[in-house]
């Protein structure tokens, strides 16, 4: 089907129930195979490329249309729905995460449980709020961004995972970002790191589990904390991995806190 194609969309396991797992910016359905394939006897598992990323269809990007995480929020629905998925557990990291409560946001019922890993609900500082960077940080690393993405992404690829003992994962994470079609991932920075979605997480009423690392560059422990704060009743378990991307750096660990709250 189109919707499938558009997100290349990848269906495995066995179970009646579905676990969908969502990537984040700069990243595509790769980074999650040394997870999802841990659920697929308990359950059937669903990854899928943002439009933009991996094997998606760039020819179904309209710039407006994408303008905002409600786009990439109605992609998981309609997936969901040509899918016919009910009764599911959603799994985002990072911009996934805010995507994810969206889609909740907008369908009621569809998720019976969320794992957030590393979310952030807003980037920038603002008043009491502390998002990681200042208004004149993210004014820069934008800039940096639109003048030259692929230097700016072999730069901050390194920084973003972490773990610099282990340098081949900063030149994986390196290497899908140089992946991506820049033009579209010029954009999807700007709608990431600028988008402010604070006020949807009182909203939120699915049981949630918020995944933090420890020393995560781009959604810090005070912001993985707010987060936790502002959806009633959610869990919050904070990981010993570090960097922002304990799905490739430590995925026993990740699959591990997953399978405790699921």
């Amino acid at each position: 089907m189109k919707i499938l194609q558009r997100n290349n969309v990848k269906i495995t396991g066995n179970g009646e129930r579905t676990i969908l797992f969502a990537h984040g910016f700069g990243c595509d359905q790769k980074m999650w195979r040394f997870v999802a394939p841990a659920f697929e006897g308990e359950y059937r598992t669903v990854v899928f490329d943002q439009v933009g990323a991996g094997n998606s269809r760039i020819d179904q990007y309209e710039v407006a249309s994408y303008a905002s995480l409600d786009r990439y929020a109605e992609d998981v629905l309609e997936i969901c729905s040509v899918l016919d998925i009910k009764d599911c557990i959603y799994v985002g990291h990072s911009v996934a995460s805010m995507i994810g409560v969206l889609a909740a946001l907008k369908a009621p019922g569809l998720f019976s449980k969320m794992v957030l890993i590393g979310p952030s609900p807003c980037y920038v500082n603002r008043g009491s709020y502390i998002g990681g960077f200042d208004a004149s940080e993210m004014d820069y690393l934008l800039e940096v961004l639109d003048a030259n993405y692929v230097a700016w992404a072999r730069a901050m690829a390194p920084t973003i995972m972490g773990n610099l003992d282990r340098p081949e994962l900063g030149a994986e994470l390196s290497e899908s970002f140089c992946r991506a079609d820049p033009v579209i991932a010029r954009q999807f920075a700007r709608v990431t790191f600028l988008s402010d979605n604070r006020e949807d997480l009182e909203k939120l009423v699915v049981p949630t589990l918020i995944l933090q690392c420890s020393e995560d560059p781009i959604a810090p422990e005070l912001v993985g904390k707010f987060v936790h704060s502002r959806i009633q009743g959610s869990s919050y378990i904070q990981l010993r991995a570090t960097g922002h991307c304990p799905n490739m750096s430590s995925p026993d660990e990740t699959i591990a806190a997953i399978r405790t709250f699921v």
